[in-house]
């Protein structure tokens, strides 16, 4: 099972009802794969919303450091991905840096 993690452009684009992006959540919860975002991003129902602890707040900052990249959000986002999960993302390059810098082995897929 993989997950399908969703950054603020992926949100933005439910909101606004693309449908390629709303195809990809109904997909992944017909396989029953979980769709997650984390706390820094608005919740939709039926998506888990992960709280960010101290710890995660730091391998963030950590993996930013490492990236020289500045967004927090999305570095907390790509502490969420693990291996064989998709990241939706508008950002796909960074995501996919920090994505890679985490070694999560996601697939980063462009909203």
């Amino acid at each position: 099972m993989s997950a399908l993690i969703l950054d603020a452009g992926a949100l933005i684009a439910i909101d606004r009802g693309d449908r390629q992006v709303l195809a990809q959540v109904e997909d992944a919860d017909r396989a029953g794969d979980p769709v997650r975002t984390n706390a820094m991003a608005r919740a939709l129902l039926d998506i888990t919303v992960e709280s960010i602890t101290r710890e995660d707040g730091m391998r963030a900052g950590e993996l930013l450091g490492a990236t020289r990249m500045k967004d927090a959000i999305d570095a907390s986002v790509a502490l969420l991905a693990g291996p064989g999960d998709r990241v939706l993302t508008s950002d796909a390059q960074d995501l996919r840096a920090l994505c890679d810098a985490a070694g999560a082995n996601a697939v980063v897929v462009d909203c």
